[in-house]
């Protein structure tokens, strides 16, 4: 009885398990910069802006320059009664595009319509520099901590080696003190270490990611991308689309120098006494605005200035951004030396404490000897995972300076 009270207490377990849900993944950058990017009130209010430039757009393709008005009046002699005259007149009253602005519109309606896009890739990428700022702070944090982890448990196994040693009498009261000082300088820097690692944690969790990264010992890099500023440049291209809506606009302005004109159709039923029959008239009329004068030229001005505006942005953009590009590559190649340096140089220190540890252990090799080269051991791989990050890191800087999004 026993054993199948136990097989079915196994057998709840089992099914426990399988019904519980799944790990989430590990957080990535990419993961990170799409949850960011759904909290932004650009990505959320991107879609409404895209169904307002189409509906702009798609104006421009109607008959009419504004939607037709319905006129209804009447007319009589003799108000409250029957008698006397009565005049009924029905109209349609339909604005006229004035000469060149319908093609005018249109182009300024795909102007926009590209405007709207190019201002999200910008809105992306501004938001991407902020994300990768975060993820790399964490990254640093985190492999600081995972070493200051290692120090404090090499510490405190030297710290053993020395009190068995000490009890053994091999060595001296001050050397087991030294020691000992050691495991606590170790904890500091983890304590230390850890509140570091918690700031840059509560920094990433503003953009989304509530997530703890795994230890790793190579941070995980984005692709080196290839070198050489793209033309459609997100922030660039921001300002020629913005640049391009203005210059549409100051084309419309041109030709809209007054109000549409209106095609007016009316019918007109009517009688002249009381008892008559009535009568029906059709009337085709035109009405033609005056010219608007200054203002028409003040809102081309305004267009040509906003216009030149975005221009010389663009070219100040364009500089500044091959600037960081040249900047960014280079700071890619040199981190990347220095990987293999530090690399190289970590891999001497692993050697070399594992030489002096043995000697140690044998007592071939005095206390301070031991705890200079575990200092250097631990000092080199801590440069080794700095160097790490800052590698990778500066791939993530080369591709934000030419506009590619994290991946």
């Amino acid at each position: 009885m026993a054993a199948v009270v136990a097989l079915a207490w196994a057998l709840a377990g089992s099914a426990a398990l399988a019904q519980s849900p799944p790990a989430p993944p590990p957080l990535t950058l990419k993961a990170l910069f799409d949850r960011a990017w759904e909290r932004q009130p650009e990505a959320q209010s991107a879609a409404l802006r895209r169904e307002s430039a189409q509906a702009a757009r798609s104006g421009a393709a109607s008959w009419t320059a504004e939607p037709a008005a319905l006129e209804l009046s009447t007319k009589s002699d003799r108000p409250g009664s029957n008698q006397g005259s009565r005049e009924v007149e029905l109209g349609v009253a339909l604005p006229l595009w004035l000469p060149g602005e319908r093609a005018r519109k249109a182009a300024l309606g795909d102007a926009e319509i590209k405007a709207v896009e190019s201002r999200r890739l910008a809105a992306q990428l501004q938001l991407a520099a902020s994300v990768r700022e975060a993820w790399w702070a964490l990254q640093r944090a985190q492999a600081e901590l995972g070493l200051a982890q290692d120090r404090l448990q090499s510490a405190q196994q030297l710290a053993a080696d020395v009190a068995r040693r000490f009890k053994a009498g091999d060595m001296a009261r001050a050397d087991q003190t030294q020691a000992d000082g050691a495991v606590a300088q170790a904890e500091a820097a983890v304590a230390e270490a850890l509140g570091a690692r918690d700031v840059a944690q509560a920094a990433l969790a503003a953009w989304g990611g509530q997530e703890v990264l795994p230890d790793a010992a190579e941070p995980e890099a984005e692709a080196l991308p290839a070198a050489g500023l793209p033309a459609d440049h997100p922030a660039v291209a921001d300002w020629q689309d913005q640049a391009e809506v203005a210059r549409r606009a100051a084309d419309l302005a041109v030709v809209q120098t007054r109000a549409n004109p209106e095609l007016t159709v009316a019918a007109t039923r009517g009688r002249e006494q009381s008892g008559e029959r009535y009568l029906q008239s059709f009337t085709v009329g035109v009405r033609v605005p005056l010219g608007g004068g200054d203002r028409a030229r003040a809102k081309e001005a305004a267009a040509r200035a906003d216009a030149l505006d975005a221009e010389v942005r663009a070219r100040v953009e364009q500089d500044r951004l091959a600037a960081d590009v040249a900047a960014a590559t280079a700071r890619v190649k040199a981190t990347q030396a220095q990987r293999e340096a530090m690399a190289r140089h970590a891999a001497l220190a692993r050697d070399t404490r594992g030489f002096i540890d043995k000697a140690f252990r044998l007592g071939e090799a005095d206390w301070p000897t031991r705890l200079r080269v575990e200092l250097e051991a631990v000092q080199a791989e801590r440069q080794l995972a700095r160097a790490r990050i800052d590698a990778a890191a500066a791939v993530s800087t080369l591709r934000q300076a030419l506009g590619l999004l994290p991946q």
